[in-house]
């Protein structure tokens, strides 16, 4: 898969400086506008995650990219490396992005849709991993964490689809807080580029047929682990 390089920084940021210079300039790149794709319109649909070793500096990037309509891998895409940059609250995706970048070039097929383990707007500077990914791909990207960070929301009924909104103190929404399975704790969405808000969480809705978490997520997390259990040193 060929991501859209021209968007890409001359050299990746090393410093605070120069990661919040670079993240208002993806910010201000990013389509918020778009409805994007339907889940109807959607073949194929790749999740991406990091996994990162306790003792060392090692991580393992994986992109999985599924068929939209089975939710069974079509191809799986690994990259081993090593952290780069510090860690900064609210730069976190400046830690992910080189090896995850590399990840999905390296994938024959191009999903139509990309979904982050994380943040898209839902982000103090609202500019969270997914619009990173989406600017610098190109493609439709949006986030599903597993907490709202620092963003609050009303009460979310029980059944499956329920919603509420997920608000920044001035009343800004970022996102929604999404039930996923009935009773079960909700996911938390918010969009990153070239995709709008119901449409993500009906994407979202589909890709957790059985489980909290999107298979994209539960797919990209089991396979990045694997690879760096097996990649770590024997005892």
């Amino acid at each position: 898969m060929d991501t859209h390089s021209s968007a890409r920084p001359p050299s990746w940021p090393q410093t605070e400086e120069e990661a919040l210079a670079e993240q208002e300039r993806l910010r201000a790149r990013a389509d918020l506008a778009s409805p994007g794709p339907a889940p109807e319109d959607i073949r194929l649909v790749a999740g991406v995650d990091v996994s990162y070793a306790t003792d060392s500096d090692a991580l393992v990037a994986a992109a999985v990219v599924l068929d939209a309509a089975s939710l069974e891998p079509v191809e799986i895409a690994v990259v081993e490396g090593s952290v780069t940059f510090p860690y900064v609250p609210g730069l976190l995706a400046f830690r992910e992005l080189p090896s995850v970048l590399a990840a999905l070039e390296k994938l024959t097929h191009t999903p139509q849709l990309l979904v982050c383990d994380g943040y898209g707007i839902a982000h103090p500077r609202r500019a969270g991993l997914a619009v990173h990914l989406g600017v610098l791909t190109g493609l439709p990207c949006f986030g599903v964490a597993k907490t709202p960070f620092v963003f609050g929301h009303g009460e979310v009924g029980h059944e499956r689809g329920a919603g509420a909104a997920l608000t920044s103190e001035e009343g800004e929404v970022v996102g929604r807080a999404l039930r996923t399975r009935p009773g079960v704790k909700p996911v938390f969405v918010s969009v990153g580029h070239g995709i709008g808000l119901d449409n993500a969480c009906a994407h979202t809705l589909r890709l957790t047929p059985r489980f909290r978490l999107p298979e994209t997520t539960r797919w990209a997390d089991r396979v990045s682990r694997e690879r760096l259990r097996a990649a770590a040193p024997s005892a």
